[in-house]
């Protein structure tokens, strides 16, 4: 979705270490015994994995390719397409998962946004160009620290949080969102304090076993899957490595979410296709499972769930066809692009979510219309939406929807809706019974609507059509392979494989998996 957020980062700190200092280690830290949990509850144990999809998923399967895989959905229940949050990015779709919110409570709105407040736009790592241009001091900061304990709202709470407060432990292994309630100090390379990049001693806000790549870990001997060159830490091996060692030691605590990164990048690079990415996620699965004295006793003394974040659509091969490119507003208005540098003279910034964009407008004397007439005749792009105190419109060519919360109208989740205009903009149907029905774009209201209000200020959110993204000179691009981002349901859509219980989320939405992981843990 993206290039992995703290995936990046942690490769950022790859290129500093390198040039400037030499014998970059860090010491595992004790895993000290807690108090006794109040829970006869199996462990839960969450595995994201970043991308994973249904078709490939069953292809590597009926192949032979994925045992570890096949052993679990065999042994479980199958969820071919639980819809993520929007924008379909990583930290949006992980801080649904943790809070049970959507973004216009959690206020994560993507991997890239403007922030009004502080004048500059937020980066948690797409491409090394953008994050040169922002500052890379910034973009440490924003992804390590920042996101957790600034940028989410405190006006929602963790699973961890929760779980804490509740007497039961939990455990967050290279969770891009992590916020507990203990405080745990990160192990800050010396080189990253002495240029400033990271203050000396930093101390989070985390789970009870919180691992963080090379920043925070238990197992001395993962130093071998924590290299320069394995991301510091951020890969599968490292994640399993972590998790292998709570088995041995009988210390997985009552809910643990653990974070798979690995396969994103090659559904970004050679798309869906591609099941090389699945097989070496399976082979860490094959290693977690082998921890136990048989993958039964895993079945029977542990829930597992293994899900995907977030689908990827395939991206078109010609470049000039499939990147959308939104700097060329500048040729009517005066756009910030990723330089950094916001001026009183910027009439619009953007900050692109790869098939998805926020064009934020600056200029009090500019109207929406001013930069929709700009927008509407490009093909590529499905529809674009903005808010007007309380109610939300959405665009594609003429026409036009408004929706507002409140009203006769209720979809398939019980939320209900006032809706004027055409409806299929969105590809929204309403039955007999004033029923709204979604199509490609599923919970399309809701999901929406976090986005729309996920900030202050005026901005518009533009979605493309299957098959293009959004560019600008230094984002990331995947022309000829996959992308994500969008509300569009091949981004939205991702499986889930639940064993070890009988219980069953109530949806098949994510933001309703934190109140069913709460009642697993009880």
């Amino acid at each position: 979705m993206k290039r992995k957020m703290l995936t990046f980062l942690i490769v950022l700190l790859l290129l500093l270490i390198a040039v400037y200092w030499s014998g970059f280690t860090t010491d595992a830290k004790e895993m000290n015994d807690r108090p006794s949990q109040k829970t006869t509850a199996k462990p839960v144990v969450v595995l994201v994995v970043d991308s994973l999809m249904d078709k490939p998923l069953k292809q590597a399967i009926q192949s032979g390719r994925a045992p570890a895989l096949q052993f679990f959905m065999e042994k479980g229940t199958y969820y071919p397409e639980m819809i993520s949050s929007y924008p379909t990015m990583s930290v949006t779709i992980d801080s649904t998962i943790l809070t049970g919110t959507y973004a216009d409570e959690h206020k994560l709105p993507g991997l890239v946004w403007y922030d009004q407040a502080d004048n500059r736009i937020i980066n948690y790592g797409s491409a090394r160009g953008e994050l040169v241009r922002l500052g890379l001091k910034n973009a440490i900061k924003d992804g390590v620290y920042r996101m957790n304990h600034h940028h989410l709202s405190r006006n929602v709470q963790t699973v961890h949080e929760e779980l804490h407060r509740a007497g039961r432990q939990s455990a967050s292994i290279n969770g891009m969102i992590y916020r507990g309630d203990i405080k745990h100090p990160l192990a800050v390379p010396r080189a990253l304090s002495r240029f400033n990049f990271l203050p000396e001693e930093l101390v989070v806000e985390a789970p009870d076993l919180f691992v963080l790549g090379s920043l925070s870990h238990y197992d001395p001997i993962n130093k071998k899957n924590a290299q320069a060159w394995q991301s510091f830490g951020m890969n599968d091996a490292f994640t399993v490595q972590e998790l292998k060692n709570l088995v041995h030691k009988g210390k997985l605590p009552s809910f643990t979410l653990a974070y798979l990164p690995d396969l994103d990048k090659p559904v970004h690079q050679k798309g869906a296709n591609d099941l090389k990415g699945i097989e070496k996620v399976d082979k860490e699965l094959q290693k977690l499972l082998d921890s136990f004295d048989s993958w039964e006793e895993a079945k029977e003394k542990v829930v597992w769930v293994i899900m995907g974040d977030s689908g990827q659509t395939p991206v078109k091969e010609k470049h000039d066809n499939a990147l959308i490119k939104l700097p060329s507003l500048s040729e009517h208005f005066t756009v910030e692009v990723g330089t950094g540098q916001i001026s009183k003279e910027d009439q619009l910034v953007l900050a692109l979510n790869e098939r998805m964009a926020y064009i934020y407008l600056l200029d009090d004397d500019l109207a929406y219309e001013d930069v929709l007439s700009r927008l509407e005749s490009d093909e590529r792009i499905g529809w674009i939406a903005w808010k007007d105190d309380e109610v939300n419109h959405v665009q594609s060519g003429q026409t036009r929807l408004r929706y507002s919360k409140g009203g006769d109208l209720e979809d398939e989740y019980g939320v209900s809706w006032k809706m004027e205009g055409d409806p299929t903009v969105l590809d929204l149907f309403i039955n007999g019974d004033q029923k709204i029905k979604s199509g490609d774009y599923p919970d399309a209201l809701s999901r929406l609507y976090g986005a729309l209000h996920s900030q202050e200020g005026r901005f518009l959110i533009v979605d493309a059509k299957p098959g293009y993204e959004f560019a600008t000179k230094h984002s990331p691009t995947h022309a000829g392979g996959a992308s994500h981002g969008s509300l569009y349901w091949e981004d939205s859509l991702a499986p889930m494989i639940v064993v070890g219980t009988d219980e069953r989320p109530a949806t098949n939405r994510h933001v309703d998996l934190k109140d069913w992981f709460l009642q697993l843990t009880k």
